[in-house]
């Protein structure tokens, strides 16, 4: 990154960090039990250790690494809020995604190292379906928690794709965002409070739009079904332009359905 890049990227993880320690201290005791009940009916049991999850991966970013892709996942997972872990994609999706850009080496990205991993909310449950459960039954301050918390992260990481795009000296350096979790995003999904707010961020910067792509997600490989469907359709074998196209596509058929909320 250039200096003025990890000067962006620094003051992201700083207010970042903090967030989720004060989030986690506020609601955790709120949070807790209602993230056990939630997954006692359709996940085995498991240690719950961190209602709330910041990435320490963000942590392992210095001025060398060369940033080139955000990756916006839903929410932190079983593994994910280990105090062990404490990082955002390291369960099977996250391993799917890494041997995904392993195997593709046109994108010129290494999961681990050129990427920033973020998520729609850093509230944790087993499964994403369950924050529906906590929303429903943790009363109006955790629906407050799960709105505000989606608010926030859609905010801080349109501002950090800006800045990070407005620091650059080429094109190249300018990183895109991989959206992945296309079904909640759509009408009544789980993360339309999301949607709704990062779109709003980009409404004065056009050309930075067209560098956020939205994608299926990660977990049981539908990312990469749906590209190569894509492709075969397409009888194309650029993997990269067509993650563009698909990612681009995607997008418009998301964010139009955005604009027409808006407007009925």
């Amino acid at each position: 990154m250039t200096s003025q890049q990890y000067a962006v990227f620094s003051d992201f993880r700083r207010d970042f960090k903090e967030y989720c320690k004060e989030k986690s201290q506020e609601f955790g005791s709120l949070l807790m039990p209602l993230q056990k009940e939630a997954a006692e009916k359709d996940t085995p049991a498991y240690p719950l250790e961190n209602p709330v999850v910041y990435n320490t991966a963000l942590d392992e970013i210095t001025e060398q690494s060369q940033i080139r892709l955000i990756v916006i996942g839903d929410n932190p997972g079983k593994d994910e809020q280990l105090s062990k872990n404490q990082k955002y994609l390291v369960g099977q999706s996250g391993k799917i995604a890494a041997s995904f850009f392993q195997k593709n080496p046109q994108f010129h990205i290494d999961f681990r190292k050129n990427a920033i991993i973020l998520n729609k909310t850093p509230v944790h449950t087993a499964k994403t379906k369950h924050l529906k459960f906590l929303a429903a039954q943790g009363g109006e301050k955790i629906r407050r928690l799960l709105q505000e918390s989606q608010l926030y992260m859609a905010q801080k990481t349109a501002r950090l794709h800006l800045e990070l795009c407005n620091a650059t000296q080429t094109e190249a350096e300018k990183p895109k965002i991989f959206l992945v979790g296309y079904s909640e995003l759509k009408k009544n999904g789980i993360f339309t409070t999301y949607r709704e707010e990062l779109k709003k961020n980009y409404d004065t910067a056009p050309e930075e739009w067209k560098k956020v792509f939205v994608f299926q997600h990660f977990s049981m490989n539908r990312f990469s079904i749906d590209l190569k469907e894509y492709m075969k359709i397409q009888r194309t074998q650029d993997i990269v332009q067509s993650a563009d196209i698909l990612g681009t596509l995607h997008k418009t058929e998301i964010f139009s359905e955005s604009s027409f909320l808006k407007k009925n």
